[in-house]
């Protein structure tokens, strides 16, 4: 019986003669092919093992899903950064007919990153605080414009749900 710790090279198996035994190469060993053997060159098979896995790369899971974020990434969209106050154009669908809404507020964060970047913009409407998330990439989001930029000190700016009236202004920036 075999057992798989008991392989060497030189036992011979039912059927092989002594001359193919010898003849056999063990690991140390490897015979060159010759030129008029139907073996691929070595330069040949490394240009194809080099397609294929360029090939296989691209077919891969997370090759699919970066390639699929890359075509619903929109291709222009504008620095914003917290603090900035915005207008933010966004499509709106009532029946048959589609119009842009603007909705201009301040930046109060920023999260994510690639087709999954969101801005959360915080505006003062009939003296009630509104805050809408907006999907950066989205087909819903028509325009981002940039109104004006802000001078501020933090990455986000939830302690101006805490300000009334004049204290939720942010500070102009004007090197940007």
């Amino acid at each position: 019986m075999n057992s798989y710790n008991d392989c060497s090279a030189n036992k011979i198996e039912p059927g092989m003669t002594e001359d193919l035994k010898n003849n056999s190469p063990n690991e140390e060993e490897v015979k060159a092919p010759t030129d008029d053997s139907p073996v691929i060159s070595q330069e040949k098979s490394n240009a194809k093992e080099a397609s294929d896995s360029i090939s296989n790369k691209e077919l891969t899971p997370q090759g699919l899903i970066e390639l699929f974020e890359k075509s619903q990434q929109k291709k222009k969209v504008p620095e914003v950064y917290v603090g900035d106050t915005v207008r933010v154009g966004v499509r709106i669908s009532e029946g048959n007919k589609e119009r842009v809404q603007p909705y201009e507020g301040v930046i109060i964060a920023k999260r994510h990153g690639g087709v999954n970047q969101t801005i959360t913009v915080r505006r003062i409407f009939q003296g009630i605080g509104v805050e809408r998330v907006f999907m950066v990439h989205s087909p819903q989001v028509a325009s981002i414009k940039v109104e004006r930029r802000g001078k501020v000190r933090r990455s986000k700016l939830f302690y101006l749900r805490d300000r009334v009236g004049k204290a939720t202004r942010v500070k102009q920036r004007f090197d940007r």
